[in-house]
């Protein structure tokens, strides 16, 4: 028999700062992260208000029972321990973040990689033992397949084709920087890069993606020391090399080939589960044959829908 569900007897409209403060926590509750007060104002909705009005509002869902607090964190699950968990992904994200800057210096040395930017889990300064270092790469123009296919030869090669410590999983060309997936997971990926080669080049792209701030209005860029270095005789050597024809035939040859075993190994996917997923083009390569982004914006959707039955608070009108 199936329990019947809670219906609260009326709606309660709340202030819109409250509203986007508790939708940034409903977000991140996906992910069983508390977060800071200073956290939720960088990633609310609602411009322009300040961490005083923000503090009385959380204060007010406090004593409503509706968020919890403890030793500085806010969290929507009466749970401590969620606390301790992110404590502990944060001091091994500090770790970590070496590495990555390391494989970032090695990455920076392939032909046609122009901008990196370290992205997934440990972008949001968490790790934990199932965490993979994930890289997000600008290439030259034209030349997109080759830098892929040189990286990934390289990761079989020389990593067995470990992904650990050298996820390559997204590329996009410098004369390709908008993103055209418009929602709240893209955006909170991309304000949360971190810039580890060319911050010029991150720069431009923060800004050809604007849209994000319709999502983050308070989000600005993440200043990092990333000058760039002066690129390596061999690297210069090898671009002029392929700065030809050769070059170009290299390119569609790596594109079509990798399309081609991409649509046979995914051939059960849909057509616009791999736009989505699968994303490649000339000037574009995704990889996330997982659904990361679909599953994540149905999760939120339904722990904004269930937060709104439990409390009657409208969230998604």
């Amino acid at each position: 028999m199936l329990a019947a569900l809670h219906i609260p007897e009326k709606t309660v409209t709340l202030p819109v700062l409250t509203v986007s403060a508790l939708k940034v926590l409903l977000y991140y509750d996906l992910f069983r992260y508390p977060l800071t007060a200073s956290e939720i104002l960088y990633h609310c909705r609602h411009q322009g208000c300040t961490e005083s009005q923000l503090h009385n509002s959380l204060s007010a869902l406090i004593s409503d029972g509706k968020i919890f607090h403890y030793d500085g964190y806010y969290l929507l699950k009466n749970d401590p321990h969620l606390i301790e968990r992110r404590i502990k992904g944060n001091a091994l994200a500090e770790k970590m973040k070496q590495k990555a800057v390391k494989k970032s210096e090695l990455i920076a040395r392939f032909p046609y990689v122009r901008g990196i930017c370290i992205s997934g889990s440990l972008s949001k300064n968490y790790c934990d033992e199932t965490t993979d270092i994930d890289f997000f790469i600008l290439t030259a123009p034209g030349r997109l397949w080759v830098c892929r296919s040189l990286l990934i030869l390289y990761k079989k090669l020389f990593l067995l084709n470990s992904k650990k410590y050298f996820c390559i999983n997204y590329f996009i060309d410098s004369e390709n920087l908008s993103i055209p997936d418009k929602n709240i997971f893209t955006a909170t990926e991309i304000i949360t890069l971190i810039p580890s080669y060319n911050h010029a080049l991150y720069s431009d792209f923060f800004h050809a993606n604007n849209w994000i701030a319709d999502y983050y209005p308070n989000a600005t860029m993440v200043q990092c020391n990333t000058s760039l270095s002066k690129e390596s005789l061999i690297k210069r050597t090898l671009e002029k090399l392929l700065d030809t024809q050769l070059g170009e035939w290299l390119d569609r040859y790596f594109y079509k080939t990798t399309i081609n075993h991409w649509k046979k190994k995914f051939k059960g996917m849909d057509e616009a589960a791999f736009e989505l997923n699968m994303r490649s083009r000339k000037d574009v390569s995704k990889h996330h044959p997982q659904g990361f982004q679909f599953r994540v914006l149905k999760m939120y959707d339904e722990n904004c829908r269930a937060f709104e039955a439990k409390h009657g608070i409208p969230l998604l009108s």
